[in-house]
């Protein structure tokens, strides 16, 4: 039987790299394998092909004495035409021109070292191209080396997700440079880390000269403990509602910013760093006060054409009943009746220009003191129960046991809730059910005024507040009753809403910040 070359040739050199590698010595020209020398053969192989990277062996002479599975896949090659060719044969020109691979392989054999930290393109013929990073293992035997291992690992995936992910830290930088709104990034005790060009621009600080730095200690100095407050919930794994703070540019001048928080864990899931959005409110300031300057004259303009009207009709009967006088009234008794036209024209016209100047006139400081909420309700629907009475309105009243503060003038308040009492009694002629409750959480005081009445149609909902608009038929009412109210809730720094529906009956809610009783 004809014995076979590749065997013949290739098998004592494989062999004798076995060798090498387990430190033993054996003859090269020795073809006979004892069980045990079959056995490390074996062993060899496993080795060889268990190892995720592709393997190349090659001599002194630069021929190719081993290649593992891995590399004969992805080159494919067969093992015939790799085993004993020359590495110029194996790799292709280009690959071996631009990488200098064959010189790198000898200077290993010269020297001895290890060669790592090398990158090589490789395509194969039909596939895409591959990127290896690669490194040469001198294996020596008697402090020579015999034969020189390339070991390549297939790096192409992970270049493209390197790639992939600077490309998505480029866009984010991108983002971050040209956003209009300020981004900032600071550790979990609320140290800034980065300040973005939007940052700069507003506040006139650079990134150098804020890092570092507490962000508390940029924002104007009532609003440094909010700050504060919203950074400490957010190092919490705390969500926190947006809040408007001020910040002091670089000029002193205060800039009113919306504050969006958020944070970002670690490994371990502690939250390791904060990050903030803030919206420079500046613009939006002005526009929202050059809006309301507006509905002001508008509703100056309205106010102007409500007093003419309720002013004309009074001052019209005043006018005809003085010419009576004036033309000498015959009659004892229409000389009385005239006088009496007059006198109230003139109360009534009095009356309209005292509820403007209530409307108008803003409460002074030394009127307000701390007062307790549920006496005032309270006084205020008894004084007014007969009326109920008397419609056949079921009032239910509930107050907290507690005494609920707040600074405001009882006078005041109390002509807010009359009103109320009195529109939700005109609206339930026919009788009806209204609820009084009074509640307190959250450093808020809630008056809720319910009433079953005929309700207030959609179209009118958003106009109850503003000056002489009313339902009401001619002469029967001036339409600033809910204004004066909306104006003194408005001085006690509160707010009156109302939800409604025709035929169902109508809430009005007065919302007041509340004070803590301090200790005497």
């Amino acid at each position: 039987m004809a014995r076979d070359p590749y065997n013949d040739y290739y098998y004592p050199i494989n062999m004798q790299v076995m060798q090498v590698m387990q430190g033993r010595r054996m003859s090269i020209g020795s073809n006979t394998l004892s069980p045990s020398e079959k056995w490390q053969e074996q062993l060899y192989d496993m080795l060889l092909e268990s190892i995720p990277s592709s393997v190349l062996l090659v001599d002194r002479s630069l021929r190719v004495i081993s290649a593992n599975r891995n590399f004969l896949e992805k080159g494919r090659r067969k093992a015939r035409s790799t085993i004993g060719a020359p590495m110029n044969e194996v790799f292709p020109t280009p690959i071996l021109e631009f990488t200098k691979i064959e010189a790198k392989v000898r200077r290993v054999f010269e020297q001895g070292e290890l060669l790592r930290g090398e990158q090589i393109t490789y395509r194969a013929p039909g596939i895409p191209a591959r990127i290896y990073y690669y490194t040469v293992v001198p294996v020596k035997a008697a402090g020579r080396v015999e034969c020189a291992m390339i070991l390549m690992d297939d790096i192409t995936e992970k270049v493209r997700l390197v790639e992939q992910a600077h490309l998505v830290q480029m866009r984010l930088a991108n983002v971050v440079e040209y956003a209009n709104d300020l981004l900032v990034s600071a550790d979990a005790e609320g140290c800034i880390v980065t300040w973005n060009p939007a940052a700069e621009r507003v506040t006139g600080f650079s990134s150098r000269d804020v890092q570092g730095r507490a962000m508390c200690n940029l924002c104007e100095h009532s609003d440094q403990e909010d700050m504060k407050s919203m950074i400490q919930q957010v190092a919490r794994g705390k969500s926190v509602r947006p809040r408007e703070l001020r910040l002091v540019a670089s000029s002193g001048a205060l800039i009113p910013v919306a504050w969006a928080f958020s944070y970002m864990r670690d490994e371990s899931g502690k939250v390791s760093a904060l990050v903030a959005v803030g919206r420079d409110l500046t613009e939006r300031h002005a526009f929202e006060a050059q809006l309301a300057q507006n509905v002001k004259l508008a509703a100056l303009g309205v106010m102007a054409g409500g007093i003419a009207h309720e002013l004309r009709n009074p001052l019209s009967v005043s006018y005809s009943a003085a010419q009576f006088l004036n033309e000498g009234a015959p009659d004892p008794a229409f000389h009385a009746e005239c006088v009496q036209k007059i006198l109230a024209g003139i109360e009534r016209a009095s009356g309209i220009i005292e509820n403007l100047l209530r409307f108008s006139r803003p409460s002074e400081a030394g009127n307000m003191k701390i007062i307790d909420l549920v006496p005032v309700v309270r006084e205020t629907a008894r004084i007014l129960s007969n009326q109920g009475a008397l419609q056949k309105v079921t009032v239910t009243e509930n107050y907290p046991a507690d005494s609920v503060l707040i600074n405001g003038n009882w006078n005041q308040l109390q002509q807010v809730l009359m009103n109320l009492i009195f529109n939700a009694y005109a609206a339930m002629p026919e009788g009806g059910e209204l609820k009084i409750a009074i509640s307190h959480e959250g450093g808020r005081a809630v008056i809720v005024v319910r009433d079953t009445g005929c309700g207030i149609a959609a179209a009118n909902r958003a106009k109850i507040f503003d000056p002489f608009f009313t339902t009401n038929a001619a002469g029967s009412g001036t339409g600033l009753g809910l204004s004066i109210c909306h104006t003194i809730i408005s001085q006690h720094e509160g707010l009156i809403d109302v939800d409604s529906e025709v035929g169902k009956g109508s809430i009005f809610t007065i919302d007041l910040p509340a004070r803590v009783a301090r200790a005497q």
